[in-house]
């Protein structure tokens, strides 16, 4: 059996500690340019250099993405970048465009090459193409089946790694290739710009009759037509090693600590599990389940793994997410008083129950005892995002604990 690597997102620093700490096997980052997040924390160099230490240091790999459509005037600019890359010694650079292929193999031949999902990957002769350009992995686009990428493996050299998303979010473009954003806002999504109107709600006008918005699927609110359930194959790890993947990709470089941990926890279980005993895997099928839906998210489908998505992978009525628990913060280093310190991320409140979330799969209900500011004065809630505070929650804490809240 190929070795399964758990492949994690981190949209800043503070989420790639968490990301390692909860199980990664690797993390893909963002800099501050070249990548398709640009609305995201995203690196600077000084993050990505302490990033890629620390994971190095848990033995965790980290992935810089660069995969952007390059236009005449990001070429000299990716020149740059890749030669201050070089020197912090990321371990794999995700790259879409063979401009900015070339440019990497010539900068920083040492640093391996993964070909993004956005180069359109759908076939072996594909992956045949650019393993004879040097490239190790090649990430499959998302309108693949397992039977096709079963096939892909039988036809590329065992040694040729392939990476695919299983979890997070869809959207209605061609391998992340959309030009909606574009055409409504001026923002382009393969420059890592998207707005995500695939997200809005829309109606149909009829040309004659403008103005008036006529429902596409019985619902006077009009519908979200390009709004897709979001990926989970939590339930099909078993399908997913049988067809040759070597890395499972989590969607979600602008997610909280709070979904990093939680989707980053639970695949890693459910893989060691399966890896252990598939009966075990099976035994704690209602586990996986019940943890994956406590972050945020939009329905689940299994895209177009087992064929072709019908309309009961889109959702037409809503595009609100779906929350069980509230953020609240991560636990950071012990002061003299015995108080654990925490940048706090959503209001609580003193004698609140809240829950300690913690990276070995424990969820540990605790009552909030103290909280008390920088300056040392007692507080009887926490009403400020960022704000630093010392809390007693009655129990010994870890660093890279995590608070959060279940909502009624």
């Amino acid at each position: 059996m190929r070795p399964v690597e758990l492949l994690i997102p981190a949209s800043s620093l503070e989420v790639l500690k968490i990301a390692v700490i909860y199980g990664a096997d690797a993390v893909y980052i963002g800099g501050e340019v070249f990548g398709l997040r640009a609305k995201a924390k995203n690196f600077s160099m000084e993050d990505m250099a302490e990033g890629i230490q620390f994971a190095h240091e848990h033995g965790v790999k980290v992935y810089v993405t660069a995969n952007i459509l390059a236009h005449n005037g990001d070429l000299e600019g990716v020149r740059e970048y890749f030669t201050q890359l070089k020197e912090i010694k990321p371990d794999a650079l995700i790259i879409s465009d063979p401009g900015i292929y070339t440019i990497a193999k010539e900068i920083c031949p040492e640093i391996e090459r993964h070909i993004s999902t956005q180069a359109n990957n759908t076939n072996y002769g594909t992956y045949q193409f650019w393993w004879n350009q040097g490239a190790k992995r090649v990430v499959t686009a998302r309108e693949l089946s397992l039977n096709e990428i079963a096939e892909i493996r039988k036809n590329i050299p065992d040694e040729m790694e392939i990476e695919t998303f299983v979890h997070g979010a869809m959207c209605i473009s061609y391998s992340g290739r959309c030009l909606l954003s574009n055409y409504f806002t001026g923002r382009d999504a393969n420059q890592g710009a998207c707005t995500h109107p695939c997200r809005w709600k829309y109606a149909v006008v009829e040309e004659k009759r403008p103005g008036e918005y006529l429902p596409v699927y019985e619902n006077e609110r009009g519908t979200y037509i390009f709004n897709s359930k979001d990926l989970c194959m939590i339930e099909y790890i078993p399908e997913l090693i049988e067809a040759g993947i070597d890395s499972f990709k989590i969607e979600g470089r602008m997610k909280t600590a709070l979904y990093v941990a939680t989707v980053a926890r639970t695949y890693r279980k459910a893989i060691d599990d399966y890896l252990t005993s598939p009966e075990k895997y099976k035994e704690n099928m209602d586990w996986y389940l019940e943890q994956i839906s406590n972050c945020t998210y939009r329905q689940f489908t299994t895209g177009f793994f087992f064929g072709k998505p019908s309309e009961e992978s889109q959702i037409y009525d809503n595009n609100t997410y779906i929350k069980e628990y509230t953020y609240l913060g991560i636990v950071g280093e012990r002061n003299e008083e015995g108080l654990y310190q925490i940048e706090q991320r959503n209001k609580f409140s003193v004698g609140e129950q809240i829950e300690v979330m913690k990276p070995d799969g424990r969820n540990i209900p605790v009552t909030v005892k103290r909280i008390v500011d920088e300056d040392g004065n007692e507080m009887e809630s926490a009403p400020h995002p960022k704000q630093v505070l010392y809390i007693d929650l009655g129990q010994e804490l870890e660093m890279y604990d995590i608070l959060r809240r279940q909502e009624e």
